[in-house]
């Protein structure tokens, strides 16, 4: 229990991300979905801004990610 109590800590000391983190896991039930809700119209602006590359770069960045669940799963 003292990892998590540390890490949790670190985390909410963090300036911006530390206090939306708090707010998603110790505030009110509905808090994930205004953040998912702000992470899409985040993701849409930018996409209306920078357009393509906007659009795509969350699946190049996720690419690396899959590779790793891959060699996970075939490793059993």
């Amino acid at each position: 229990m003292p990892r998590s109590r540390t890490l949790r800590r670190g985390l909410y000391g963090t300036p911006i991300l530390g206090r939306i983190a708090h707010e998603v896991i110790e505030g009110d039930r509905d808090n994930k979905w205004y953040l998912a809700v702000a992470v899409l119209t985040l993701w849409v602006l930018a996409g209306m801004t920078w357009g393509l590359p906007a659009l795509v770069a969350p699946f190049v960045l996720a690419a690396p990610l899959c590779l790793v669940m891959l060699v996970a799963i075939s490793r059993g």
